[in-house]
């Protein structure tokens, strides 16, 4: 890709989601916390409370992770987080399983949003709502279409941290040639197919859309559609798969008349790939995250848009699902440690930090006080494409459909929706491809229902 800006905000790692892995990293049970140095007390001398937290940030998130731990370290004298990176989510949650409800956990985990049922019956964690109300904690100032993912009946279990959304991101040059408003993107799925016929020229291709399932998911939900029953398995656990109903089908068959009129282009489902194809003028239109935002307009020669996902034609606009990843606190660690992981949460929780956090990042704040922050204000004064990722966000619907689903096999589910999408793209039926993909998701359900402690 071509840089032409520099920014300090550049894109980040965004969760790359597949199935759990079942080995396990012995080197997660060696764990060594070495003690700190003493502090000078009336009373005598007193070590300061060490606490591990396993994350699965890199390059500059954890650059910019790094100098978070070490303010809240040098913020206050009584305890001191080590941040320790654990490779990917699944590695970190693979390693997680061989300590976890144990004394030798980390206080902290971070784990991927599609984790949070598994963390919820895994027996591991101790939920944060203990802590929100110990400490009367106020967390009607943190943003609800953020905390509405991560509550279950009203409980909050982890602490949200790294989040994000899908955004439509476009090609405002391409749009000008095309005879298209530059200003205006489509929003419908109707809409978009008509630009991308008319924006396909040459080797652009008018559409795209990693094979991800994340972004499938978010096409459902803007419809108002649900991926599992039991309300999108939040009033019981999911025994069922309904994403190749109505909404489903309407996603297929969007992608597959595009491919079929060679305006969709496949880059596969590489982040890097299909990032390089828009950078490259090789794709007008497509759906990255809202975190990739910041890299897309640093990285390419042209004006970038950014858009709200688009929705089905007959469909309402609901919104976007949340996603990224939350923060748990380990169950079975010392009190002690308890409380200075909540700590390190609520710092984590100041504007001042989220400020930091979203400009380093692109991720969201979780605290939208951190938008009213001088350096947020100048950067979105200057690059409005940042507020437009907020504005969506805040703007979705609270309801079933836009909290997300939550079962414990979503990763396996995920390579399903993969598959299919696959085989459509080779010419397969839309709907006999989204039905293989249900059929392969409920025989993972019923496992995973069976095998449950």
């Amino acid at each position: 890709m071509k840089q032409i800006v520099k920014l300090s905000l550049f894109s980040l790692l965004i969760f790359t989601l597949v199935m759990l892995t079942a080995c396990t990293n012995s080197d997660s049970t060696k764990k060594e916390v070495k003690p700190v140095k003493d502090k000078e007390k009336a009373g005598g001398t007193e070590e300061k409370v060490s606490i591990e937290f396993w994350h699965a940030m890199s390059g500059t998130g954890q650059e910019s992770l790094d100098e978070i731990v070490k303010g809240f370290n040098e913020s206050q004298d009584d305890y001191e987080v080590k941040a320790e990176f654990q490779g990917t989510y699944e590695e970190s949650l693979t390693k997680l399983r061989s300590v976890g409800g144990t004394k030798d956990a980390p206080a902290i985990t971070q784990v991927f949003e599609v984790g949070t049922k598994y963390m919820i019956d895994s027996g591991y964690i101790e939920p944060i709502q203990s802590f929100i109300d110990k400490h009367k904690y106020d967390s009607s100032e943190l943003e609800q279409n953020i905390l509405n993912y991560y509550k279950i009946d009203d409980k909050l279990y982890s602490m949200p941290f790294n989040s994000s959304t899908p955004v439509m991101l476009y090609n405002k040059d391409a749009f000008k040639e095309a005879g298209l408003d530059p200003d205006k993107a489509p929003e419908t799925f109707a809409e978009v197919i008509d630009a991308a016929a008319k924006l396909k020229k040459g080797e652009m291709y008018g559409f795209s859309m990693l094979t991800y399932g994340w972004f499938f998911e978010q096409l459902v939900a803007t419809q108002g559609g649900l991926y599992v029953n039991e309300d999108n398995g939040r009033s019981g656990d999911a025994t069922e798969a309904l994403f190749n109903g109505t909404e489903g089908q309407n996603v297929f068959r969007f992608l597959d008349t595009m491919n079929k009129a060679g305006t969709f282009g496949n880059f596969g489902t590489n982040w890097d790939d299909i990032r390089a194809a828009f950078s490259s003028g090789k794709v007008a239109m497509y759906l990255d995250s809202s975190a990739g935002v910041a890299g897309a307009i640093a990285t390419t020669p042209f004006d970038v848009g950014v858009a709200y996902m688009p929705h089905g034609d007959d469909a309402e606009r609901n919104g976007v699902v949340i996603g990224g990843a939350s923060l748990w606190m380990s169950k079975g660690i010392a009190e002690k440690e308890q409380e200075a992981a909540w700590e390190f949460m609520k710092y984590l929780t100041t504007p001042k930090v989220q400020a930091k956090w979203h400009l380093d990042t692109g991720y969201f704040a979780i605290n939208p006080k951190a938008y009213e922050e001088a350096d947020v204000k100048e950067k979105w004064a200057e690059y409005p494409q940042y507020k437009v990722t907020v504005d969506q966000l805040q703007d979705t619907k609270a309801n079933l459909a836009t909290q997300g689903a939550l079962i414990s096999v979503f990763p396996e589910s995920r390579q399903y929706v993969v598959t299919a999408l696959e085989e459509l793209y080779q010419g397969g039926n839309p709907k006999e491809a989204l039905d293989q993909a249900v059929e392969g998701t409920n025989r993972a359900i019923e496992i995973a229902n069976k095998t449950k402690k």
